[in-house]
């Protein structure tokens, strides 16, 4: 290939009669052959292509007597050629791309052909076969073993007469069945009896629990049990602790509760089971718009009755609640009184009635 560009530098553009082909490096019998027949054929000798390529005479001698061994590294020898096939002119890559291939590079390991696999087959010993194949018939052999063991003959039926008791029996077609006497279900042992502190039921309610006298004096001084407030519905008015009397509505009806200077405290319309509690100390009539016996009135939480008037003053509803709050409290402690009393007399008569204690000594 001829470089016939302008900017070509004076030392490597060819002179007249240069090699105007690649066929010297591809078509000769070795590379050295080919750059060698090349420089004659341009007239030039090799210190002057040294002169040219700056490489010492001794490379470019090696290289066209394809002596490599006295060649530098191979980085060197490669650029040694590149130059001196630009300098002759030729196919610098086609150059080298041969040196390459009639120098390889002793460093790279040789690879195998892409796209084909050579694996050397693993050969198995016959003897790891052979003891694979007695442990498979050992287990084998084993589990058969196991099986058949565990078999069993078939054996007659051991009771060998029917005992005279079963044949003498009755059976259900010759005689009745005549069953026993129901007895009693046995006591249920899931609830476990109520535990009662010693002392503690005498202290608090006066009243011995295991004196049946006491216990019967105490049920017969005891008053009736009324019937107690059951909140069914809203609940309005003050809280249960700041409240002793609740009214509470049967029927849907409006109540509506007015202070003395004809404020109005509390007005609504209370469906069935709403109720609404009293405060303490506030002066108010409660006007029940409906039938006013449609309004229950509890005392204290019990049952006190029905509004008896379409108009009535809350405090003489809290006169009650305080009355019978002290007649109640009253009466309780006269029946602690009382059961203690008979108590004592329960002692005294079991102690009377005890035989006298042996003398000392």
């Amino acid at each position: 290939m001829v470089r016939d560009t302008d900017d070509t530098p004076d030392t490597v553009r060819p002179f007249p009669g240069m090699v105007d082909d690649a066929s010297p490096v591809t078509e000769a019998e070795t590379l050295g052959d080919g750059l060698r027949l090349a420089r004659e054929q341009s007239g030039r000798s090799l210190a002057q292509l040294s002169s040219m390529t700056r490489v010492p005479v001794r490379y470019l001698t090696a290289i066209e007597q394809n002596d490599f061994s006295t060649l530098p590294n191979r980085v060197f020898s490669i650029g040694y050629v590149r130059s001196y096939a630009e300098a002759l002119g030729l196919d610098e890559q086609l150059a080298v791309e041969r040196f390459k291939r009639e120098t390889p590079d002793p460093s790279v390991p040789l690879q195998a052909p892409i796209g084909v696999a050579f694996e050397e087959g693993r050969k198995v010993s016959p003897r790891l076969i052979a003891a694979g194949v007695a442990l498979v018939i050992a287990v084998i052999g084993w589990n058969v073993f196991q099986r058949i063991s565990l078999m069993r003959a078939p054996q007659p039926f051991d009771i060998a007469a029917v005992p005279k008791s079963w044949s003498d029996a009755p059976t259900v077609g010759e005689a009745p069945l005549r069953l026993s006497a129901p007895q009693p279900a046995p006591p249920d042992q899931t609830t476990p009896a109520l535990y009662v502190t010693p002392g503690l039921e005498a202290q608090l309610t006066g009243i011995d629990p295991t004196s049946p006298e006491g216990l019967a004096a105490a049920a017969a001084a005891a008053p009736p049990v009324q019937r107690a407030f059951n909140p069914r519905g809203a609940i309005y008015g003050a809280p249960a602790s700041a409240s002793q009397v609740v009214i509470q509505a049967r029927r849907p009806g409006g109540l509506v509760v007015r202070m003395a200077d004809n404020r109005v405290l509390f007005a609504r319309q209370l469906a069935a089971g709403d109720a609404w509690r009293a405060p303490l100390g506030v002066a108010a009539v409660i006007d029940a718009s409906s039938d006013f016996a449609d309004f229950d009135v509890y005392l204290n939480g019990e049952h006190g009755g029905v509004l008896t008037a379409e108009q009535t003053p809350l405090s003489q509803l809290n006169a009650r609640a305080e009355a019978l709050a002290r007649q109640t409290a009253a009466e309780a402690g006269a029946r602690a009184q009382a059961a203690q009393a008979a108590a004592l007399r329960a002692q005294a008569a079991q102690a009377a009635s005890a035989p006298p204690a042996p003398p000392a000594g």
